[in-house]
């Protein structure tokens, strides 16, 4: 079994951790020292080019989060290359007030900066199963593609 490299020889990989722990409080003035200004950023709902764009972006998800933060399970990181797995947790106004987490997955490619940034989570997960008719809908479908509901 290989040992992992110590966590400072992947400075970029702790910085974003770092900067998205606590995203009720995510400064986003400090995405320039994290981002390359050419930034390609990806989730399920959107695809972001530019640095301003992702600032735009971030700023009107976080908006209304009262509180949120992340949780990092694991992390593959090669060179220029990382994979880090998580467990959002998060309240926002217009889904309730009940913590939501959400399990999912960072990709990042990185020089000084990162230049690629993927997040894949589950929307459902994240945002369909918490809204009034779209959320029991959502979830009868889950049950019955799973075979829990006949």
């Amino acid at each position: 079994m290989s040992e992992r490299p110590p966590i400072n020889e992947f400075p970029v990989v702790e910085s974003f951790k770092g900067f998205y722990r606590d995203i009720s409080k995510l400064r986003l003035d400090d995405m320039a020292s994290l981002y390359d200004g050419n930034i390609v950023f990806r989730d399920p709902i959107h695809e972001v080019r530019g640095l301003d764009d992702l600032h735009a972006y971030m700023g009107g998800v976080c908006a209304n989060v009262e509180q949120g933060r992340f949780e990092y399970l694991d992390q593959l990181v090669g060179n220029g290359c990382a994979y880090i797995k998580w467990n959002m947790y998060f309240t926002h106004p217009k889904l309730g007030r009940n913590t939501i987490a959400v399990r999912g997955i960072s990709h990042i490619e990185f020089g000084e900066r990162i230049y690629y940034h993927e997040d894949v989570y589950d929307m459902g997960e994240m945002l369909y199963e918490h809204l009034p008719l779209i959320g029991q809908a959502t979830r009868w479908l889950k049950g019955r593609i799973s075979g829990s509901v006949r």
